[in-house]
């Protein structure tokens, strides 16, 4: 068979939010495992390092290369449906908008969604993407089954029964492990959610946050800094009938008023931070309650249109609130201009070796600034508050911790570097950031 995959010259990459570039050697977009194998081999054979990019939706240098940058844009598609077992293999490419779309036409879902879907799947369970759930967690957890490319160029199958211990860990590799080529999720028939967004303030919202969890399948909510205000969001799940946002309606509240509006604020905050406390109390005023019912990913997730760079960090749910306090304080006092909400989620504890839910309840904070904005300042505050309290952050998110840090935070942080040891000695999938996060 004549093989169908591309092999280029580097040229330079930048992810989503412009916040890293790298200059690989050369560029491969493989379309099959045996073809990913082949380049894994032969980086190893030219001495390179090897490193494989999704959407680009990571604010770290996580899929930075100065090596050969694997590209899985052919590596996509459904390869098996097994309605026995209710669960979906696709290749590790895919995008999940793709597979979100796929799996509504054969009336399946996922049973969590991170807020959006532009990244790969394999991108998006690798870094630990998320959503919010009281009882479901990340996208990471829904896997039952992953297809591996190792650094002698193996393809290796792991699960709960065939490779345990490179199951507990490679669900959410960082990349470190091997290269993902295919990946089996758990999936249950469509259903429908209903979405009640409804603004709260700040008081009661943080009073009541406990409350607000137990009786919600999927809550969350944003904080408007230099307010007292908030807006709120619950799923829940509904024996219908559907009843989408309307085609007005919807286009109002998800594109003119959370894209467009948002993008001309924002634009204006960072020419005149000044006016962004305004701005801020006057957009967070504006917010009205509404109510809707779709298919799980219309209702899990919203386009994001407005670039941006993130810090997010897990912490213990219970001193959630106390630390969402302590960063509110810290705003009020500091000369800080902050057009970005911040945005609260939780998620129940589950058992992949460096989940940021691993081994405990979690709650997420999650800080951004507009594109182009200085942001050090800030992040640096909330974050000198979340590892206070134990925190961990979201591998794919703007932090600055070691390994060192996370060897504090993680009780089963030498099982990942003890697999990663024997995985890839080499450390063909290694580049910088893996060198700070998990050691040499």
């Amino acid at each position: 068979m004549t093989s169908t995959s591309r092999t280029m010259t580097g040229s330079a990459w930048r992810n989503w939010a412009g916040t890293v570039a790298a200059h690989p050697v050369r560029e491969v977009s493989p379309a099959t495992a045996d073809e990913l194998a082949e380049a894994v081999r032969r980086a190893a054979e030219d001495g390179l390092r090897v490193k494989t990019v999704g959407a680009g939706h990571s604010f770290t240098s996580i899929a930075a290369t100065d090596g050969v940058l694997i590209r899985p844009d052919l590596l996509t598609g459904i390869r098996e449906i097994d309605r026995t077992a209710m669960t979906v293999t696709v290749e590790a490419g895919t995008p999940l908008k793709r597979l979100n779309a796929a799996l509504a036409r054969e009336d399946l879902s996922l049973t969590n969604m991170g807020d959006i879907m532009e990244q790969t799947v394999a991108g998006a369970t690798s870094t630990g993407t998320h959503g919010t759930g009281r009882d479901s967690a990340s996208i990471a957890a829904q896997i039952r089954g992953l297809e591996l490319i190792t650094a002698d160029g193996s393809v290796l199958r792991c699960s709960e029964k065939e490779n345990p211990e490179v199951f507990a860990a490679a669900r959410i590799g960082l990349g470190a492990l091997g290269v993902v080529s295919a990946i089996t999720f758990a999936v249950e028939p469509l259903f429908l959610l209903t979405a009640r967004e409804e603004p709260m303030s700040f008081d009661r919202v943080t009073a009541e946050f406990d409350e607000l969890h137990a009786e919600n399948e999927h809550f969350e909510f944003y904080w408007f800094p230099h307010t007292g205000n908030c807006n709120t969001k619950r799923n829940n799940r509904s024996a219908g009938p559907a009843a989408p946002p309307g085609a007005v309606s919807g286009w109002i509240e998800d594109e003119l008023l959370s894209n467009g509006l948002f993008q001309v604020v924002n634009s204006l905050g960072r020419a005149v931070p000044a006016t962004i406390p305004s701005i801020a109390r006057l957009a967070s005023r504006a917010l009205s309650a509404r109510t809707y019912t779709d298919i799980p990913y219309k209702v899990f997730t919203s386009p994001r249109r407005v670039r941006f760079v993130e810090m997010e960090y897990a912490l213990p749910r219970a001193v959630a609130v106390e630390a969402l306090r302590e960063v509110k304080a810290m705003v009020g006092r500091s000369p800080l201009r902050i057009s970005f909400p911040v945005e609260v989620r939780t998620a129940p504890a589950d058992d992949i070796t460096l989940s940021t839910a691993s081994g405990r309840e979690s709650a997420y904070i999650a800080v951004h600034m507009y594109k182009g904005t200085p942001y050090r300042s800030y992040f640096t505050a909330v974050e000198r508050i979340m590892t206070a309290h134990g925190g961990r952050p979201h591998w794919g998110k703007i932090h600055t911790r070691d390994a060192a840090y996370f060897e504090g935070v993680y009780p089963r942080f030498g099982e990942f570097t003890a697999l990663r040891d024997r995985l890839d000695p080499d450390r063909i999938f290694g580049n910088d950031y893996l060198r700070r996060v998990l050691g040499v």
